[in-house]
């Protein structure tokens, strides 16, 4: 047995990583070449205002439906994708999904020149791909994490959105500027992509112990103190139970308003700072990019330190900063005056910081209560976060019709900052770490017979 079959768990979620983050970068990747695009005049045609557009100069009506479709075949996947990783594992299920990501991807340049609803089509599919990633950190973590490394597992796979975009847009900027063209920002995403997901194929197993590149050691490590339930790889998964247990629709609930603020902070930071804090254009850009990546550091060291400790108010304190905290901080901002952007940046730059500990929270809660069935219950906050790609536009849309007027975006600030707060206080009489008693084998198979 290799030095490696003592950590073999570490390869599985380094290559786990990057494969969850290049079905990700497949979808955002069109984000950065919209810019590229509409400069691109080799497909021309005249306007009505005798103007020559470029094809893929894409109105913002167009680029709406672009961006919608990947959340609507999100939405619609995360379901039957699910049953298939409860049915056959995430291996093969999260291969077709990366080969269909990385398939649509490389046809996006052909579609965008052919046919619009072709490329509305190759976007749902790449939404249909990405709503594997959050189930394959399910089984990933529930497959190959030690119960000591819980939140480590979760926060590592979960980073994957921060850094395909750091990545992507990065790459994308060079391949753009280059004499290669935007097209080739694709094609390079697909083949990169593909390699990774043979990489997925060769390494990844369902199962530790069903495969000798696991030493005994390692084996002990991962399924220490686990039950026998927890381990028994035919145990029907209660979806009835998990859909009405208080602890996990708490969980959800958490995570729907704190995805709502990253969301929230993503899709409309830029605006809030350049129109209302009256950032230059290249200050926005390096200020937004300080503020969605300044966590990083701190999800990674919250996400140890909250392994050494179990109990449940190590769970609490951690969900109090990730979504009561970030709530707080959420609301401060709308109080702080235009002329004061500096602490505005501050406090954006502190509720990104308290977001960043999640994995001890209400990620941990839900993992170490749902034990076995933890793939469910994290692919279902997917779905929370596809539901905040709705809801977080609608918030803005209720209140704000003038992007400069700060008095407006103060309701948002106190609406989105507020129903944080009281979601973490209702989290303290329901969160538990313990597991659920329909983790138990003999207790679900009589649930599932009822």
């Amino acid at each position: 047995m290799s030095l490696w079959g003592n950590y073999y768990r570490l390869i599985v979620i380094v290559v786990g990583f990057l494969c969850l983050a290049s079905v990700c970068s497949n979808y955002i990747v069109i984000n950065f070449t919209f810019i590229c695009m509409k400069n691109d005049y080799s497909e021309a045609f005249m306007d009505g205002n005798g103007t020559i557009r470029s094809i893929y100069d894409y109105t913002s009506g167009e680029k709406k439906w672009i961006m919608w479709a990947v959340a609507a075949g999100t939405i619609i996947g995360t379901i039957p994708i699910n049953l298939l990783y409860v049915k056959y594992g995430a291996r093969y299920p999260f291969l077709v999904a990366g080969v269909v990501s990385c398939l649509s991807t490389a046809f996006v340049p052909l579609a965008a020149r052919v046919n619009f609803f072709i490329l509305i089509l190759l976007r749902f599919l790449q939404g249909l791909a990405y709503s594997a990633d959050f189930a394959a950190i399910g089984l990933m973590t529930v497959r190959w994490a030690p119960l000591s490394e819980t939140a480590t597992f979760v926060a590592i796979l979960t980073a994957f959105t921060g850094i395909s975009s750091v990545v992507t847009n990065s790459l994308t900027g060079l391949v753009c500027e280059s004499s290669l063209g935007w097209k080739y920002a694709f094609y390079l995403h697909a083949i990169v992509g593909i390699i990774l997901f043979v990489i997925w194929t060769v390494v990844y197993i369902d199962h530790p112990e069903d495969t000798r590149r696991v030493s005994q050691k390692e084996l002990g490590k991962i399924q220490k103190n686990k039950s026998e339930a927890h381990l028994d790889r035919n145990t029907a998964v209660p979806y009835r139970k998990i859909l009405t247990s208080p602890v996990i629709l708490c969980v959800w609930a958490n995570a729907f308003f704190e995805m709502s603020a990253v969301i929230m902070f993503s899709s409309y930071m830029p605006i809030y700072f350049h129109e209302v804090l009256k950032f230059g254009i290249t200050e926005t850009g390096f200020y937004v990019a300080l503020v969605l990546f300044s966590y990083m550091p701190i999800r990674f060291v919250a996400a140890v330190f909250s392994d050494k400790f179990n109990e449940k108010l190590k769970i609490m304190i951690f969900n109090t900063v990730a979504v009561g905290g970030s709530g707080f901080f959420f609301a401060c901002i709308g109080f702080i005056p235009a002329e004061h952007n500096m602490l505005s940046l501050s406090f954006f730059i502190l509720t990104m910081c308290c977001i960043g500990v999640n994995s001890g929270g209400f990620y941990k809660c839900g993992v170490l209560h749902a034990r076995q069935f933890a793939h469910v219950v994290i692919a279902a906050i997917q779905w929370m976060k596809c539901l905040a790609l709705f809801s977080a536009p609608a918030l803005v849309a209720i209140f704000v019709s003038d992007e400069s007027n700060r008095l407006q975006w103060l309701w948002v600030h106190l609406v989105l900052g507020g129903l944080m707060i009281i979601t973490n206080f209702v989290s303290y009489f329901i969160f538990t770490d313990e597991p659920a008693e329909w983790t138990n084998s003999e207790v679900t198979v009589k649930l599932e017979k009822i």
